[in-house]
């Protein structure tokens, strides 16, 4: 008898996982954690072994896009032997993509076995650059190393998509140069909303928060911007500048939420499953896969989280204070 596809409440067939192997990273941006961060036992992490199971129920389940995040996922100590055990399912048809979202810090490292294992793009979280300015987003530095990390991805033959929250104050000054860059380099660049998640210990959210409908205005000032029909399988709406012919994508959490096109859970690195970024409700899938030897208990655990997936979330900042705030931490979630 064939494994039920996942399907939600609300008919979005869900084929996109977003899978968090640490919540560890070696910086501390100061929109996505606090700078003293207490981190998880290593004895709640999921194994790599069970990482694997528990992703590979999902691909069995008719999840076709599989994204490593963390934290800084390349942190995570053997996570090429993941990767490398994942590459069958690519194999196999199973899995049409296998990629992940890094801070570029051990890129120079990682940018060409991740392309042996099967990995054709990333992510790269960069905000600015600028050093210094970088520096102060991430607390901790290494711009150089990071840069090194993202020559080293485009060399090993990486398509890199460069991801920038807006943050009004911070990088609102670096728009254009950093379309310009990206245009140059033949990078894709997403602008994202910065979103309410967890206490960053003082950091005013309102603040932080540069509309993308704003960002917009911006870029069309200097650039001729002109919407394109693209799906990458994710959230953003993209646009080509006609001046470099480079894309830029937007995803737009709280001016225009994209649930109704929802088709993505989200797996914590000690295995629970959360069915909205924007919401508290979670399922604990560590215990299905560690009481039980099959996959009988956890596959029923799936299909039964995705059975309650909510029909969206309720961030809003519209109201000059924060809507649908949620506790956990971004390296918690995985983004």
């Amino acid at each position: 008898m064939p494994i039920p596809q996942l399907v939600d409440p609300f008919n979005r067939a869900v084929s996109y996982l977003r899978v968090s192997v640490t919540d560890r990273c070696d910086f501390r941006c100061f929109y996505c954690m606090s700078e003293d961060m207490t981190f998880l036992p290593k004895k709640e992490l999921l194994t790599l072994e069970e990482l694997d199971r528990m992703c590979s129920a999902f691909v069995d389940m008719g999840v076709t896009k599989l994204r490593i995040t963390g934290g800084e996922p390349l942190v995570r100590k053997g996570i090429m032997t993941f990767f490398d055990s994942m590459s069958r399912h690519l194999a196999s048809g199973a899995l049409k993509e296998l990629t992940l979202t890094t801070n570029a810090s051990q890129l120079a490292r990682f940018a060409q076995p991740l392309f042996d294992a099967g990995v054709r793009r990333i992510n790269v979280s960069l905000d600015t650059l600028d050093e210094q300015k970088f520096k102060e987003i991430t607390r901790w530095g290494r711009f150089g190393q990071v840069m090194d990390g993202v020559d080293a991805a485009d060399k090993a033959g990486l398509k890199i998509k460069i991801n920038m929250v807006a943050l009004k104050g911070t990088n609102d000054d670096e728009l254009h140069d950093m379309v310009a860059w990206c245009g140059a380099r033949g990078f894709d660049l997403t602008m994202i909303e910065v979103m309410p998640m967890g206490d960053m210990g003082g950091v005013d959210r309102l603040e932080q928060y540069w509309p993308l409908c704003d960002v917009r205005k911006a870029l069309e000032s200097r650039w001729t911007v002109e919407d394109i029909a693209l799906n990458t399988g994710g959230p953003a709406k993209y646009a080509r500048i006609g001046e470099t012919g480079g894309r830029v994508g937007f995803i737009t959490p709280l001016t225009h939420n994209f649930c109704e096109s929802c088709n993505r859970v989200r797996l914590t690195c000690t295995g629970q499953l959360f069915l909205c970024l924007g919401q508290e409700d979670e399922a604990d899938l560590r215990a299905a896969l560690r009481g039980f030897e099959g996959n009988e208990a956890l596959n029923a655990a799936i299909i039964a989280a995705i059975a309650r997936k909510p029909k969206g979330h309720d961030f809003d900042y519209s109201r000059q204070e924060i809507e649908g705030e949620v506790s956990r931490h971004m390296n918690h979630t995985g983004g």
